[in-house]
């Protein structure tokens, strides 16, 4: 690979950036935000930017930090293990039920999702979760219960979370279940969802942990929410396991909402189907070991998926625009990464201030979806353009499937 297939931004004192995001907008505190955190001493090698880059907490969203000895729990997030489920399925076009609003019924009442009132008639709580969690759910909580009572031990105060209640159910803000058609006509589900309450509250209180570990040190740092737990401690050794707890989870919540979304689909449209014909599931926000330029690494990715030679991988835009599945090229200077979406533009309160309701409705044409003042903030013009996120991004991945959502389900 040659310079010229990304930028190179150079931080005094600190390790490269290499910038996958030519011809995409970048704003300017996120490349302050970048620069912070190229100062961390252990970050190994250089930092990879991804095309959809943009300000989070502690570090930016759509970028890959690759560490030796240390870890910084809030460049993982809280979201820990979001990611994305997308199956083929054998359906066409032609198979689906002339209203797509039934359709979307069927799958909000199977699946609970955002902050859903009772009186609606949902199967799901106040807050999204279960109310009586079907089989699939107590399936998949078996296999999670041991390892995270063992993990309470430890930390106790993640017993009290909604945690097995979680399990299988969507969550609020750009988390979605979309019924998607591709290029020639096939019908795909695709979800996007992690770990819910309980990732939420390992994240949260890991962060808390890493700046009372450093409050002597704390002031030294570029950012308070790059505090790190060194290797060796028991924190980072207690992070590290209820981290990868949260992605098994957050793992397992996408498949047990695939399969609720399957059987829903199944009472609407009765023509027998075959799906997971073509089925990936993988996290975006993440982190673990692997192997790059000679040494094995922990790699976090903060909005960003893994793009290995042949892998598959989803990369989503905005609920007015077309999706991909993609096959990773192996690229190592990203070590093995690409974008996890578009990437915002802009704020969730500068989209509700700028955009009206007559805005999201033409923005959504032609998709069977919530309309309302609630969802401004998912406006597709508060996203990159997807187009020139892939072409920024073409030596890191290659399209295999382009989606187009006819019915989207939002937190």
């Amino acid at each position: 690979m040659n310079n010229e297939e990304y930028d190179l931004m150079q931080v005094a004192g600190g390790a490269p950036i290499k910038m996958w995001t030519r011809g995409v907008p970048v704003e300017e505190s996120a490349k302050e935000q970048l620069a912070n955190t190229a100062q961390m001493p252990f970050v190994y090698q250089h930092i990879a930017v991804m095309p959809d880059v943009h300000l989070g907490k502690g570090s930016t969203i759509g970028t890959v930090v690759p560490t030796l000895g240390a870890v910084i729990p809030a460049a993982v997030g809280v979201d820990i293990g979001c990611g994305m489920m997308a199956a083929k399925t054998t359906l066409t076009a032609s198979d689906l039920p002339d209203s797509l609003g039934t359709l979307r019924s069927a799958i909000e009442r199977a699946i609970p999702h955002g902050m859903l009132p009772k009186t609606r008639g949902y199967r799901g709580r106040d807050e999204g979760s279960w109310h009586t969690p079907p089989a699939p759910v107590d399936a998949a909580w078996a296999q999670l219960k041991g390892e995270f009572d063992a993990i309470c031990l430890k930390t106790p105060s993640l017993a009290r979370t909604n945690n097995y209640r979680h399990l299988g159910t969507l969550g609020s803000g750009n988390h979605f279940v979309e019924v998607c058609l591709d290029e020639v006509g096939f019908v795909w589900f695709m979800l996007h969802s992690g770990s819910r309450g309980v990732g939420n509250a390992i994240g949260t209180h890991f962060i808390e942990l890493a700046k009372k570990d450093m409050c002597t040190h704390i002031a030294n740092l570029p950012d308070e929410d790059l505090a790190y737990l060194a290797e060796g401690t028991r924190h980072y050794d207690d992070y590290v396991e209820a981290v990868g707890w949260a992605q098994k989870f957050a793992r397992m919540n996408r498949e047990v909402m695939m399969q609720n979304l399957i059987a829903a689909v199944r009472k609407v449209i009765t023509k027998p189907f075959e799906t997971h014909v073509e089925a990936v599931n993988c996290h975006h926000n993440y982190v673990q070991k692997e192997r790059h330029f000679g040494k094995d690494v922990l790699v976090t990715r903060k909005g960003a998926v893994s793009a290995r030679a042949g892998e598959l991988g989803i990369i989503p835009g905005s609920m007015g625009a077309k999706s991909f599945i993609v096959r990773g090229k192996g690229n190592e200077e990203s070590f093995h990464s690409c974008s996890h979406g578009a990437g915002r533009t802009m704020s969730r309160n500068e989209a509700k201030r700028r955009f009206t309701l007559a805005d999201q409705v033409r923005a959504t044409e032609g998709v069977e979806c919530r309309k309302d003042a609630n969802v401004i903030d998912e406006i597709p013009m508060a996203y990159k353009d997807i187009d020139a996120v892939m072409h920024a991004q073409r030596d890191l991945v290659e399209v295999v499937h382009t989606l187009k959502q006819v019915v989207c389900v939002k937190g």
